[in-house]
């Protein structure tokens, strides 16, 4: 499967029969014009939506209609099966930021986690275990910050890490950038692309973080 990251929290996974999910679709411009990444212009089959934020939940882009996740539950589509479990925005139970999703994608043999906006350490690790890819929010502030998402990396222990939702050139949040994330692992790639290709020949023997560019 490919994963593509778009920009701040959305990332494309495509598979090899072409079936498109997108994550967390970003409004562009939202935020006083703080989210600065491009209008998303791939037409999804599947959406999943962590929760109900202006950077995270925007439909209106899309001309035609996918198929929306944005509750609890399993779900399925095919051989695609999307398990989204409950979590926090923040370390209160949400009382802070509200709740957050975390969705578990079965595609292709290989388990692919998005944490959403997570906000808290405190999740469901016997859930994400075997995973091969997981998605994680690394800026801190709205999210975890870098020493909370390396705890929750090394808790997960998956193959592959993609840090998300950090500043960058095209977001105006007052968060951090990658580096301070990144900087805590021995694994470490930085790459010129916005996307991956993984299977079960090419994922690193051990936990390997890879920052990629945003195509969006």
């Amino acid at each position: 499967m490919i994963i593509e990251w778009l920009g701040h929290a959305s990332f494309l996974l495509q598979t090899e029969r072409g079936v498109k999910i997108i994550t967390d679709p970003y409004e562009p411009g939202s935020y006083g014009g703080a989210v600065r990444y491009r209008k998303i212009e791939i037409e999804p089959d599947i959406v999943t939506i962590s929760h109900e934020h202006f950077d995270h939940n925007y439909l209106a882009g899309f001309k035609t209609k996918p198929q929306v996740f944005r509750q609890a539950g399993e779900y399925s589509r095919g051989e695609i099966k999307i398990k989204a479990l409950t979590s926090f925005h923040d370390e209160k139970q949400g009382r802070e930021r509200g709740p957050n999703l975390i969705f578990i994608f079965e595609l292709e043999g290989l388990k692919v986690v998005h944490l959403g906006d997570l906000g808290t350490t405190l999740i469901d690790y016997d859930a994400l275990k075997n995973t091969a890819a997981l998605l994680v929010p690394v800026g801190g502030v709205y999210t975890l910050g870098p020493q909370e998402a390396k705890l929750v990396c090394e808790k997960v222990n998956p193959r592959l890490v993609i840090p998300m939702h950090f500043k960058t050139e095209k977001l105006g949040f007052d968060i951090a950038g990658v580096e301070d994330f990144a900087s805590r692992f021995s694994a470490v790639e930085y790459s010129s692309q916005s996307q991956i290709e993984i299977n079960f020949q090419n994922l690193p023997s051990s936990l390997k973080v890879v920052v990629l560019r945003p195509s969006h």
